[in-house]
């Protein structure tokens, strides 16, 4: 029997599935279609591991993360200082003007360092590190004593802090120098000579200018590389207990230092005076929010935040930017860290495993202590925020110490044939010419 549909068309009865089948058909067909719960994220998290296993992933994601951040620190600099340089230079972009001398200076030196081989960055090993101290040493004859601190020195018209300068300098000569040792790390007597007392010869001529912040940043330098080349815990242990010994008792000689670190915990208590600013710290941070008042937006940087450009700038990140802002830039530094230690673990050259593993801690470490002085879960002791802040003296150094890590990403063997390969393809592309 059969019945006609409106267009004529005739349909048997009968010959059709049954509804409850054409129902399970319909729930097998979507449960095909509709992808398993977490599938997505699976996939994701495949193609990122896919993209870290190329051979020129740590060298992409170091080349990248910098120049992020070098970018992020022009444009913070810019709106950080813009205030103070109209106040002081009637032009709101004196200070920007000369961090960008400094980045155009530290670019190719960063370019340089990255082409220099390896063996002629050692033989600059020995004479870096005289050089330190002798610039060290004319520092404390003959500095210059800014805001309470004896650390800089004056060349013309230039004033430099050649503690910068000695932490890059610091990194490669002990690497070079526990390279040389490679095989004979397991005796405590080379572990430790010449490099501990070497170290402790530049954070004694650190301390003389007052500057506590650097030679924590010194000491920690010093740490990270007794960790890297194996030195047993006993030793870390009384190395901590005489550095924190030391800290201290430089700490309750001096009124002032003193008096920041007993109020760093609520800087509120002392308001108007030692918790002035890291109190309008953690205001420009709170104002912040999620996503920032907007890059330029910032009000504490008119005159309440003391050193807004330089040791406080992380705080006028956060109030122009907000919390993304912030987790971005600590992002991109553990970014540089994570790639770093992919190409020191990868190495077959001990000095390039030891230099890497001392600018990381160096870099890291100092983002850290400035992050946390901000936050005020540390006291304000003077350091600024690598790459980020103001200051061709801090930038220049790190800069070299970024070229020369891009350098050993490059040198890795993958990463090398990949760029050979990059190379020889462009060039037959090019000699090929239109086709016709």
């Amino acid at each position: 029997m059969t019945t006609a549909n409106p267009g004529g068309v005739g349909l048997e009865v009968g010959t059709g599935p049954a509804p409850e089948t054409q129902a399970d058909a319909r729930g097998t067909a979507a449960q095909v279609g509709r992808a398993p719960l977490g599938s997505g994220l699976a996939a994701g998290w495949r193609s990122v591991r896919e993209a870290l296993d190329k051979p020129l992933a740590s060298y992409y994601l170091l080349l990248g993360s910098s120049a992020l951040l070098l970018t992020i620190g022009v444009i913070m600099v810019l709106s950080a200082s813009s205030v103070r340089s109209y106040l002081t230079y009637d032009d709101s972009y004196a200070v920007v003007k000369r961090q960008l001398m400094w980045v155009v200076l530290g670019v190719p030196a960063a370019w340089v360092a990255s082409r220099i081989p390896v063996r002629h960055v050692r033989r600059l090993a020995y004479p870096g590190f005289l050089v330190a101290l002798v610039l060290l040493g004319l520092v404390a004859r003959f500095g210059v004593l800014i805001n309470g601190n004896k650390n800089w020195l004056a060349l013309g018209p230039v004033n430099i802090q050649p503690a910068e300068i000695a932490k890059l300098a610091i990194v490669l000569w002990a690497a070079n120098i526990y390279a040389h040792k490679e095989r004979r790390l397991r005796e405590l007597h080379h572990l430790l000579v010449p490099v501990v007392p070497g170290l402790f010869a530049v954070i004694a001529l650190v301390l003389v200018g007052r500057d506590l912040g650097t030679a924590m940043v010194l000491a920690a330098i010093l740490l990270g590389m007794l960790w890297v080349v194996g030195a047993p815990l006993r030793l870390f242990g009384l190395s901590l207990s005489v550095l924190g010994v030391a800290a201290v008792a430089l700490a309750a000689t001096d009124p002032e230092r003193l008096e920041r670190i007993t109020h760093f915990t609520d800087p509120f208590k002392d308001y108007t005076d030692a918790g002035w600013q890291p109190a309008h710290g953690l205001y420009a941070l709170s104002s912040g929010g999620w996503f920032g008042q907007g890059i330029g937006a910032s009000t504490q940087k008119w005159g309440d935040l003391p050193e807004a450009h330089t040791d406080f700038i992380f705080a006028v990140l956060g109030e122009e930017l907000g919390l993304v802002g912030t987790l971005l830039v600590v992002g991109l530094f553990f970014t540089i860290a994570y790639a770093a230690v992919r190409v020191a673990l990868s190495t077959e050259d001990p000095f390039v495993r030891y230099a890497t593993f001392g600018i990381v801690v160096w870099l890291l470490g100092q983002m850290m202590i400035n992050v946390g002085m901000v936050l005020a879960v540390l006291p304000v002791i003077g350091i600024p925020l690598p790459i980020v802040s103001y200051g061709g003296s801090a930038l220049l150094p790190s800069l070299v110490g970024l070229g020369l890590v891009i350098g050993f990403a490059r040198r890795e063997p993958e990463a090398a044939a990949a760029l050979a390969a990059r190379r020889r393809n462009r060039s037959a592309g090019l000699s090929a010419g239109p086709a016709r």
